[in-house]
């Protein structure tokens, strides 16, 4: 198999795209890496095979601060009507269920911290989360949350978000919870989006519990999303 060229879409400085980079390099592909919020342009869709979309604080419909948003949602729909494998992660998964036509609103808890996974039947049958065990705690710093676009399957919900994932035509992924993250990926979210911790719930962690968390912890959401990842690249031959 050849080289696969990956465009990773990054919206702040502090989301980057962590252990998928790492998962990139480590399989021989190629990443190229676009700060949108710096101005950055988007290739040519003929020169990318996947499509990668990170998180940020921000939300889709922040248009008039940030305008690359509607042009990144365009982008979105061009990649998945050309046939290319997406991969969103938070508001990038938001970003594909818009460009699906799902509605994109704010979830009824803000969910901030190390909760677990439940994986729906689709999900379980999927095999994309293979190696990460049921109800298994991920990382999750989100407040919206997206509906199910039409036709894609439900894999996985929380306590606090219905929606955690979801497979569109076998090559599109949208994940809310952040199985990239690293211990200092976290550590950069606690320092710039701290404002977000004064709104307190049910689904909302102090940094010391969120910084709780041992370095098998996080090397478990590493190996769960090398596995899904590898299946991602094995369902696009499928097609």
């Amino acid at each position: 198999m050849d080289p696969m060229r990956v465009c990773v879409l990054q919206h702040v400085p502090f989301e980057g795209p962590a252990v998928i980079g790492e998962w990139v390099r480590s399989r021989g592909h190629v990443l190229e890496l676009v700060r949108l919020d710096l101005g950055e342009p988007l290739p040519a869709l003929a020169e990318i095979d996947w499509l990668v979309v990170l998180g940020g604080p921000m939300g889709v419909d922040q248009e008039q601060c940030h305008p690359w948003l509607a042009t990144e949602r365009a982008f979105i729909s061009r990649a998945i009507g050309a046939g290319k494998t997406l991969v969103g992660v938070c508001l990038g998964a938001q970003q594909i269920a818009a460009a699906l036509g799902a509605r994109v609103s704010r979830n009824p808890e803000r969910e901030i911290g190390w909760f677990p996974l439940e994986l729906t039947s689709e999900g379980r049958a999927s095999g994309l989360f293979a190696g990460l065990p049921e109800g298994g705690e991920v990382f999750h710093w989100h407040g919206d949350t997206f509906a199910l676009p039409e036709g894609a399957q439900p894999l996985a919900a929380s306590a606090a978000c219905a929606n955690q994932g979801f497979l569109f035509e076998d090559r599109v992924l949208g994940l809310q919870c952040h199985l990239e993250a690293t211990a200092e990926g976290v550590e950069q979210l606690l320092v710039h989006c701290a404002d977000e911790l004064t709104d307190p719930g049910p689904f909302v962690q102090a940094p010391e519990l969120i910084r709780a968390r041992s370095v098998e912890h996080y090397a478990r959401l590493h190996r769960a999303l090398f596995v899904l990842l590898d299946r991602m690249v094995v369902l696009g031959q499928d097609l």
